[in-house]
């Protein structure tokens, strides 16, 4: 009778093969990365008016909000009155189907909220909003 070797000797040589791995993870990374919306923010806090008639709307791609003080803030710059026509138009080139809304604080001027109103609608922007808290 033939021995046998009760001892087998395996060699363990199996590695793990993360290749396949690393590429399914990239190809999420960058499908995540190509179909988020990132949110613009002005650049301040603001405490918004209360209104009953609130509704709500889905983002906008350009924002500008006016604090207390009556100082315009677009994309964390402040910015003159002046300026807003200029910047609103930089911006409406990026996104030409975009909607603005307008973030003014509750203590803020109407006469500020009507002129930066008045001044995006100069760029041709027809859809403005005024950004309120709901009741």
């Amino acid at each position: 009778m033939a021995r046998r070797n009760t001892f087998q000797r395996e060699e363990s040589d199996e590695d793990v093969n993360v290749t396949p791995l690393l590429d399914i993870v990239f190809i999420m990374l960058i499908f995540f990365i190509v179909t988020s919306t990132f949110v613009k923010e002005p650049g301040i806090d603001v405490l918004r008016p209360e209104a009953v008639s609130a509704t709500d709307r889905k983002a906008a791609s350009i924002i500008v909000a006016i604090s207390a003080d009556d100082e315009i803030w677009i994309n964390g710059d402040l910015v003159e009155l002046a300026e807003v026509k200029t910047i609103v138009a930089q911006l409406r080139v990026e996104n030409p189907k975009g909607t603005a809304v307008v973030q003014a604080d509750a203590t803020s001027k109407t006469r500020m909220l009507v002129e930066v109103v008045t001044q995006i609608r100069a760029t041709g922007i027809s859809d403005v909003a005024v950004s309120t808290e709901d009741v």
